[in-house]
């Protein structure tokens, strides 16, 4: 099954009998679940999804080498301190705050709104990534001028099915 998949990845044509394995199999399930946990691991990490295999390892070498300070310095997150540890050591945490960001105290200039969908859509994802936590449409709708928020709601909903943004809960939006 996972080498159909490769190929299903790689859009080579398949063989009959690769043709039978991935219909037998649900290997367009199996694709589409590999393809949302990926996506979830993304998220997690705050990465865009456009990554390539070597920049996934260079971040995943740092943020190995940030541990290895962070436990010689003595902070060792545990998953289960109460397992492993339970005398030393702090519970490692993990998530977003799903509250909505306060606007910054500094005053943002507001960037014109760009008059196609292309661009519009580019600029939403680029405010979204710009924000820290999770943001409802009025927040980035106040970023631009003359942008509408049904329009910048909109486009969010887009972003979250082509897996460019995610929507944490009804109206709530993160990168």
């Amino acid at each position: 099954m996972y080498n159909v998949l490769e190929k299903l990845r790689r859009d080579e044509p398949l063989t009959m009998r690769e043709r039978a394995t991935h219909e037998q199999g649900l290997v367009s399930v199996l694709k589409q679940i590999h393809d949302e946990l990926d996506g979830a691991v993304f998220d997690a990490y705050g990465w865009p999804v456009t990554l390539t295999d070597e920049e996934i390892l260079e971040r995943l070498v740092e943020l190995n080498a940030e541990r290895v300070r962070e436990e010689r310095s003595g902070m060792v997150r545990w998953l289960r301190p109460e397992f492993q540890k339970p005398s030393e050591g702090v519970a490692a945490t993990f998530g977003e705050e799903f509250a909505a960001v306060p606007a910054a105290a500094a005053k943002q200039e507001k960037q014109p709104w760009p008059k196609s969908i292309p661009e519009q859509a580019r600029a939403v994802r680029q405010a979204l990534s710009s924000q820290r936590g999770v943001v409802i449409p009025q927040q980035l709708a106040r970023a631009f001028t003359r942008a509408r928020v049904e329009r910048i709601e909109e486009l969010l909903q887009t972003l979250v099915s082509l897996g460019q943004a995610r929507e944490v809960s009804e109206g709530r939006y993160t990168s």
